[in-house]
């Protein structure tokens, strides 16, 4: 690969790092490394979280693609932590030049203490007592509609109100083929769950029948 060529590559490669950082900012750093020159590897950090500093060397990951044409494009989601012992959500991604060599990668480090914080807090926060009182504020089974809802949803990586026609449609299917719409008030539910209309429930019930 020709040197105006490569450095275009890594130029494009720097604007999509860029753009990756403002976008999960202040949370994730996003560093481009050029793999040409390990020891000085770091081409650029955005949102620096590590304290690193441009020009230092390639981590052991970058090293091992160096190494291996056949090491794997993208690992994703790895544990990994900054030098201060802050857990770290990591994401390596290898760039290849025209003969297949792997010329430059692209890393995502996503800081998680606030997020640890966040699910600690949100813990505690649905945490329930073991009182020997029981009450019943609404019909039993309706809860169970709701939670069903919620798991299609999140299987679509969406939310149960911004599901799209067919997936209601397939939704009902699901419920009716788990027995919950022979819960009592099931479409009531649905529908306050869904922010729809009891009538588009029925509808949706009737085409997927």
């Amino acid at each position: 690969m020709s040197d105006l060529k490569e450095n275009s590559l890594l130029a494009q490669i720097d604007i999509i790092a860029k753009g990756l950082s403002e976008t999960f900012a202040p949370f994730c750093e996003v560093v481009v490394h050029d793999l040409k020159k390990p020891e000085h590897s770091i081409l650029s950090i955005h949102n620096n979280l590590s304290g690193r500093q441009i020009g230092e060397p390639t981590t052991e990951l970058g090293l091992a693609r160096i190494e291996s044409p056949d090491f794997p494009n993208i690992i994703a989601n790895y544990t990994n932590q900054f030098t201060d012992g802050r857990p770290v959500k990591s994401t390596s991604i290898g760039i290849k030049d025209d003969s297949g060599q792997y010329v430059a990668a692209l890393c995502l480090n996503l800081d998680m203490t606030l997020f640890r914080g966040m699910q600690s807090m949100l813990s505690q926060f649905i945490e329930v007592g073991n009182s020997p009182i029981k009450e019943h504020i609404e019909p039993n089974g309706t809860e169970a509609i709701r939670i069903r809802i919620d798991q299609y949803a999140a299987s679509l990586a969406t939310t149960a109100r911004t599901l799209k026609a067919e997936e209601r449609k397939n939704l009902i299917e699901i419920l009716r083929n788990e027995g919950l719409l022979d819960v009592k008030k099931a479409m009531e539910t649905v529908a306050q769950h869904l922010g729809i209309s009891r009538a588009s429930v029925y509808l949706y019930a009737k085409k997927a029948s």
